[in-house]
């Protein structure tokens, strides 16, 4: 697959321009972007990508777009990823910031942001859903329950994050799955 720098670019251009709420809000549009729309990404190959991006330090959008864009066309790839989904976030806040002092304390920009924040919860939440469709219902019990610990007695997600990690390496070493975490009858 040869896609071009300037399709990888507008693809991240687009997503960056129209998602608002940080990057978590981002994660529905760059999978169907991503997955239904451009078949760069398989849904498996996604969600890994997104587990490493939540895993090391920056934001998860910037993150996610550098692997895409690195998968689909190398480090040329990973920097046009990398424009096009900074460039519309550095333009409207460039602009916001000339402006805002202006209309800070303005009742309709107050309430327009307050209007805004039920559809950011919205697309924060879709991407949980459907992580959690495939997932056992113990699984989703121990994300609800570390999500609980982090909430609610402040244990860094950090923790969570490495013991995860852990459980998962020894868990693929496992006698019966074999040293690369598949079944004897499977290589």
């Amino acid at each position: 697959m040869n896609t071009s720098l300037w399709t990888i670019f507008s693809s991240f251009l687009k997503i960056g321009a129209f998602t608002f709420g940080g990057g978590y809000a981002m994660i529905p549009l760059i999978e169907a972007e991503m997955i239904e729309k451009r078949g760069w990404l398989t849904r498996e190959e996604f969600w890994n990508q997104l587990t490493i991006a939540q895993s090391i330090p920056g934001p998860i959008a910037l993150n996610t777009a550098v692997f895409v864009g690195y998968k689909t066309r190398g480090v040329k790839g990973a920097f046009a990823a990398l424009l096009g989904v900074v460039i519309p976030s550095f333009v409207i806040i460039l602009l916001i910031a000339t402006v805002f002092t202006e209309f800070k304390d303005n009742p309709t920009v107050t309430a327009a942001f307050k209007g805004m924040r039920p559809a950011v919860v919205a697309l924060i939440a879709a991407p949980l859903i459907s992580m959690a469709k495939g997932m056992n219902w113990w699984k989703i019990a121990l994300a609800l329950g570390a999500a609980a610990v982090i909430w609610l007695l402040g244990v860094s997600p950090i923790w969570f994050i490495f013991a995860g990690a852990v459980v998962g390496i020894c868990y693929s070493f496992r006698p019966e799955l074999g040293t690369e975490g598949r079944k004897e009858g499977e290589r």
